[in-house]
């Protein structure tokens, strides 16, 4: 195992009825002026945002609302609400919603603890997060885990930039995890979120680290958990057993615990960063999109440990090396479209096939104007992205690539 500091402070609060806590756990965080921040209406309609301000008032709270965060969450809206948050005289944020609220959520809370500076700032890395206000997080999607992760991602929606940000700062004071609230959740979500728990974690997995046996292990069951839950909540979001394990797993898939002692990789999620930034997919389907291409491009790098993750995921008998790796990577992606999630461009809902051109635009973009490579387990240039896209720009099964 390499050398590692595991900092996980973020306080669970896990169950049925939890969102009734978020007053008084923001008053023991010290809160006094609350800034709430949400997204759609659902969160209004479903009496949710009621629930959790009332619990607000009667800790004694006072609390502003803000609402209007979309996925991919837009630098400019985030400014708005810094504003509103220092007019506001904001000392504590909570975020009603998945990753891009509780990003956004950061975001508001490091601008309100830094007036001078402006956001985008901090996820460019022109300057360092040294303060922020503590987050609280009321969580309705399991996805991003963003609720107990030190990242954050912005999207500048004037450049199509998307750029994250990792500090301990993004770390939340607590989380409120009540798997009800993801009962209403379509189906395209569901399956968003799936997938995004399991690129977190097989971000980290695909590394080129040795002798680390008990992450791997976690790794490990928590793919099969998400695997084997998934299946059910993608055909019934109102199941609690399976809603909940995938609303555990989201958290660990990305507080850093799947991926101790081990480098990590997340090419994946740059090569997806593009797509959502350009096209404003989703970010799981982002993700889904580019993994099989991604692999296949890669996997020659070890196939040792793409085997392995073959027979301990998915069950796959192959002795042969090269073959175990190459029917993991086939199940994964036939798993990916058993969600009726992209498994490609063309199968992506406003990407669909694009010109060679838009592709080495989409390189070049992603190693931010050819200054940076991307990824570990085998180092990505602006050429091996190029190749990347292009695997992944048509509709085609995986026997075809």
């Amino acid at each position: 195992m390499q050398a590692f500091t595991q900092y996980t402070p973020t306080r669970i609060v896990f169950g049925k009825d939890t969102e009734h806590q978020a007053g008084s756990l923001a008053k023991q965080m010290g809160a006094t002026r609350v800034f709430v921040i949400y997204g759609g209406g659902s969160v209004v309609r479903s009496g949710l945002l009621e629930r959790v301000t009332t619990s607000l008032s009667e800790a004694g709270l006072e609390w502003m609302a803000a609402g209007g965060v979309k996925p991919n969450p837009r630098l400019s809206f985030a400014r708005e609400c810094v504003e509103k948050s220092k007019e506001f005289g904001t000392d504590f944020v909570l975020a009603i919603g998945g990753g891009s609220v509780i990003d956004t959520g950061k975001a508001i809370a490091h601008g309100t603890a830094n007036p001078d500076t402006d956001i985008w700032d901090f996820w460019t890395g022109k300057q360092k997060v040294t303060r922020s206000l503590p987050v609280g997080v009321v969580l309705t999607l399991s996805a991003a885990g963003s609720e107990t992760s030190d990242s954050a991602v912005l999207t500048d929606e004037e450049t199509h930039e998307k750029r994250g940000m990792a500090t301990d700062f993004n770390r939340p004071a607590f989380a409120i995890m009540n798997p009800e609230l993801t009962f209403t959740l379509p189906k395209y979500q569901v399956g968003c979120g799936i997938v995004d728990i399991c690129m977190h974690t097989l971000d980290r997995y695909f590394t080129k680290s040795e002798h680390n046996e008990l992450t791997d292990e976690i790794a490990e069951g928590l793919l099969r958990t998400v695997i084997r839950n998934g299946k059910i909540a993608i055909k019934d979001a109102h199941n609690y057993d399976a809603m909940s394990e995938l609303m555990w797993a989201g958290s660990l898939s990305h507080n850093g615990l799947t991926g101790l002692g081990a480098q990590k990789d997340f090419a994946v999620h740059q090569l997806g960063h593009e797509l959502s930034s350009r096209f404003d997919l989703a970010h799981g389907a982002s993700l889904s999109a580019v993994w099989e291409s991604w692999a296949l491009y890669v996997y020659q790098e070890k196939p040792e440990r793409f085997a392995q993750y073959a027979r301990r995921v998915w069950n796959v008998k192959e002795d042969d090396t090269e073959k175990a790796a190459l029917e993991g990577i086939r199940q994964t992606v036939d798993y990916f479209k058993s969600l009726d999630m992209p498994t490609c461009f063309g199968e992506a809902e406003g990407v669909g096939v694009q010109s060679d051109e838009t592709l080495h635009a989409m390189a070049h973009s992603c190693t931010y104007g050819g200054v940076r490579t991307i990824g570990s387990f085998h180092v990505c240039d602006e050429e091996d992205i190029y190749k990347i896209y292009k695997m992944a720009n048509k509709n085609c099964k995986f026997s075809d690539r």
